[in-house]
């Protein structure tokens, strides 16, 4: 009861700072234009955010360059859920992770949700989805909303007997598709079949007169990346550079939390990724020769549209459904809320529409592009979309330094099958990170990004920033709650142990921070758990206690005045 008394009091004491998240009314955007444009939204999985030719030299990829030459750059381009299958329902149905529940790779239901080219269909679009789905149960059968369907199950297969039983592979099996409601046997190549059959529906399977949506999704450059083999030397001479905080030092770990650490000798850490011991730099020879059949693609569909006349009538989307590191903290892989996790490349190329050969700085979301395509096409949107219409931005009839989109807020949930990366809610607000983790013992971190766009230097304990990480904090958590206005953890199914296995050889486990480190009865000791402040922050900056909390039977029968808060 005495403890209870202390938290009430506390509690009614302090005023946090109100959250006062930054907002804008979807702009109105340019009258549609009297003749539909087509759109190509080309989506390749796993691509780092500066993983093209035109930001990385030794990278090759002369097509999407040449998109990125005629159209413009997007950098600030991120995803609210850095994995496959949450993602991808969140550019399907416009909706965050938390509201269309699709939080893992693990058979999550599709029940009730809309998919956004059924909208594009009300108004007179053909569509078309060509490639990796990898949500809803793992089957590949045909989805609402689009007229042609080709398709796999799960991750699918670089190759028609990639991942067989040699059993099988020996008795004649082969890899399948879906092509609609039939399965085809998978012929050649993945990239290049997918690209095959997106041509075959452009040229021969649609009706010319009518706009159409194409939604190319590769399973390239998923793990792991095999290229075809006229690529499979492409890179033997390059040696790509790893991040400089894949280093195992102290300063790279210095304010980091422990899981980052403790994840360096996992699945998806650098010194044990994939369970291997590959050196990151020959993964990504092998990483950067997959994207070029990829290249290879869009110049393919580029050539169709100007041989068609098409060009200032379609606008081509190239971007990621995730980021990818590549030793970043000694991490690999997605999930987390760092920026080689959470940003991907993104290039719209749309002649007369889009600027060409521009960067623009203004911040982008995957849970946006449902919007924006449905505003392109004249489509009325629907209630449920929480993403904006980032068409205004696009044509610049808004300029990035005008724009001010919401605040960005993610959310990944802990996934037993790779269970070293914890539950992880994050939120930016002019360029400000503030990341806390769910059901973990570890601490939260908070980047100015400006200032720090690596991340290395964690300011949640700088009093400099107290009002920030408090407005923040608050402001997160009511970006969290879901359409009923609840704050719920979703999780699905366990049936095995997850990923976790450790090199016996490799890295430890991390120490807990030093300023936890404390002796036994100190009179702070509840302070931790009170709402930070600024009287609090100044009673430990004076080495003083917040509110003093004797240990029972050392110090009885106190007035209640010794354990008010310092006035």
């Amino acid at each position: 009861m005495r403890f209870r008394k202390f938290v009430l009091a506390a509690a009614a004491a302090l005023t946090l700072a109100p959250a006062g998240a930054s907002s804008m009314p979807a702009p109105a955007s340019p009258a549609a234009p009297a003749k539909p444009r087509n759109i190509i939204f080309i989506l390749v999985d796993d691509l780092r955010y500066d993983g093209l030719g035109f930001l990385q030299p030794q990278v090759r990829t002369p097509n999407i360059d040449r998109l990125a030459r005629e159209g413009s750059y997007f950098p600030n381009t991120l995803v609210t859920s850095s994995l496959c299958s949450p993602s991808r329902a969140t550019i399907l149905t416009g909706r965050t992770a938390r509201n269309h529940q699709v939080v893992d790779n693990t058979n999550s239901s599709e029940e009730g949700l809309t998919f956004f080219p059924s909208y594009l269909q009300q108004v007179g679009y053909q569509t078309a989805f060509i490639g990796k789905w990898h949500m809803g149960n793992d089957t590949d059968a045909p989805r609402a909303g689009f007229d042609k369907w080709v398709s796999f199950r799960g991750q699918g297969s670089y190759w028609p007997t990639g991942d067989l039983p040699p059993a099988a592979v020996r008795a004649g099996a082969v890899n399948k598709l879906n092509v609609d409601g039939k399965h085809m046997p998978q012929k050649g190549y993945i990239t290049d079949e997918l690209g095959g059959y997106a041509l075959d529906w452009l040229k021969k399977e649609r009706d010319p007169k009518k706009p159409f949506f194409l939604y190319l999704s590769h399973k390239a450059v998923h793990s792991d990346p095999l290229p075809p083999q006229r690529y499979a030397h492409q890179y033997d001479k390059v040696n790509f550079a790893i991040p400089a905080s894949a280093a195992n030092t102290p300063e790279n770990y210095k304010g980091k939390p422990m899981w980052v650490y403790n994840q360096r000798n996992t699945w998806h850490g650098i010194d044990f990724f994939y369970n291997s011991d590959m050196k990151m730099t020959e993964y990504l020879r092998s990483y950067y020769a997959t994207l070029s059949a990829v290249d290879d693609g869009v110049g393919e569909i580029l050539a169709y549209l100007r041989a068609n006349k098409l060009e200032k009538d379609t606008m081509i989307v190239f971007t990621s459904d995730n980021g990818f590191l590549i030793g970043d903290h000694g991490l690999i892989d997605k999930r987390n809320a760092y920026e080689g996790s959470v940003r991907v490349p993104m290039v719209v190329w749309a002649p007369g529409l889009v600027a060409a050969g521009k960067t623009n700085a203004g911040r982008i979301r995957n849970l946006d592009f449902a919007p924006t395509f449905l505003d392109l096409a004249g489509a009325t949107r629907p209630p449920q979309f929480e993403g904006l219409s980032t068409l205004p931005l696009m044509t610049g009839s808004v300029p990035a330094e005008k724009w001010s989109p919401p605040d960005f807020i993610y959310e990944y949930y802990w996934d037993w099958q790779f269970p070293m990366t914890p539950g992880t809610f994050a939120i930016e607000r002019d360029r400000v990170k503030y990341i806390q983790y769910y059901g973990i013992y570890d601490t939260e971190e908070l980047y100015d990004l400006t200032k720090d766009p690596e991340e290395m230097n964690n300011l949640i304990d700088d009093p400099d920033y107290l009002d920030r990480k408090v407005s923040l904090r608050a402001a997160l958590y009511k970006g969290l709650a879901n359409r009923e206005g609840e704050h719920a953890i979703p999780f699905t199914a366990r049936y095995a142990r997850g990923s976790v296995r450790r090199n016996r050889d490799g890295t430890g486990s991390a120490p807990f921070p030093d300023a936890w480190r404390v002796e036994p009865n100190r009179l702070d000791r509840i302070d931790d758990i009170f709402p930070d402040n600024p009287m609090k922050e100044k009673a430990h900056r004076e080495g003083r206690a917040f509110l003093p909390y004797p240990v029972m039977g050392g110090q009885r029968g106190q007035d209640d005045d010794q354990t008010k808060p310092d006035e």
